[in-house]
This record gives structure tokens, C-alpha cells and sequence, in this order.
């Protein structure tokens, strides 16, 4: 446990940071993985609508710092890359 006042000033900004941190990590992850379960479930429209969203939830973690622009990238790429795999 920190002594000095500003070290336990950090500990307290870091905690909150972490709980905004995975909250926005989660909701990414949650639009994801209903996108995933349409595709599987082979609702081909209901997909599109959720590849938008998840499209967007993963662009707000990009925005907010959660996870690296290239990374952000590549998830938003092998997503549509299911969905077109998927229509044809």
C-alpha cells in the first residue's frame, strides 16, 4: 500500500480508469459476439445491422484509448470479412 498522498491519489484514478476501461472492453466484446451468433444462427440481416454496431463499439474503444488503431482495424476487417463469407 502507498504512504504518500499522491500515490494513493494514483492507485484510486487507476482503479477507475480500469472499471471504465473493461466496461468499454466488455461492450465491444458483448456487440461482437452477437454478431457472431446471428452469422451462426444464419440471420444474414440481423448480421448487417450488428456488424454496424459492433463496428461502432469497436471505433469508440479505438477513440477512447482501450485498444491500438491497427488492432481496432483488424477486428472491424475479419468481422465484415465473416459477414461477406458468409452471404456468398
Amino acid at each position: 500500500m502507498p504512504n504518500i498522498k499522491s500515490a494513493k491519489k494514483r492507485v484510486k484514478v487507476i482503479e477507475k480508469k480500469t472499471l471504465r476501461n473493461n466496461m468499454i472492453k466488455s461492450g465491444y466484446k458483448s456487440a461482437v459476439k452477437k454478431f457472431e451468433e446471428a452469422l451462426a444462427n444464419g440471420k444474414i440481416d440481423e448480421a448487417k445491422v450488428l456488424l454496424s454496431e459492433a463496428t461502432k463499439k469497436i471505433d469508440q474503444a479505438c477513440t477512447k484509448g482501450v485498444i491500438v488503431k491497427n488492432t481496432a482495424a483488424r477486428k472491424k476487417s475479419n468481422l465484415s470479412k465473416k459477414l461477406n463469407a458468409a452471404m456468398a
